[in-house]
């Protein structure tokens, strides 16, 4: 062979294999429907996050609204108590200032047991305020945490599928956007 056929064929084989270069260094179609795959998660996850975050800051607020409430409500019946064992035992030192020992005892002992009652009865009111407050709140907790993972599994199912989208042929709709 002469100098001249070897620089042909150099020049024809160079010629033939710039595309095939070309190609290669460009990303390849699978990795495009992967990144696709990767940012439609990415965007998926993100929107499930918002919505548990959104659930768990009303459940928050929901069952500090019901704390709020059930400590006013003990509040309140404290105060009842309070004031009717103060007007008991202001009938008892009555009573026992006139000699009526017993009586005022009886009185004395039945402001105590009013006080306690009212007592307990608020006690009893706020834990089921606080109770009910923490039921909503960890209702509303699970049902974000089910809405993020439901957001997480569509997007894996989206990822999953462009991933291999590259691996075969494009989507009917698609094939005419290539």
């Amino acid at each position: 062979m002469n100098a001249r056929n070897t620089l042909g064929y150099t020049l024809v084989a160079t010629l033939l294999a710039a595309p095939l270069l070309a190609t290669s260094a460009l990303a390849a179609p699978g990795d495009r429907w992967d990144e696709a795959g990767d940012r439609i998660n990415e965007r998926v996850d993100r929107r499930g996050e918002t919505i548990n975050e959104r659930l768990d800051n009303r459940g928050e607020r929901i069952n500090e609204r019901m704390d709020t409430r059930g400590e006013a409500i003990n509040d309140r019946l404290d105060s009842r108590g309070e004031r009717a064992n103060t007007r008991l035992d202001e009938a008892a030192e009555r009573a026992a200032a006139a000699g009526k020992d017993g009586f005022a005892q009886r009185l004395d002992n039945k402001g105590d047991r009013v006080e306690n009652r009212t007592d307990r009865r608020g006690d009893l009111a706020e834990n089921r305020w606080d109770r009910r407050g923490d039921r909503i709140e960890n209702r509303l907790d699970n049902r974000g945490d089910r809405a993020e993972n439901r957001w997480d599994r569509r997007g894996d199912r989206i990822d999953n599928r462009m991933d291999h989208r590259g691996e075969r042929a494009p989507h009917r709709h698609q094939r005419r956007h290539r």
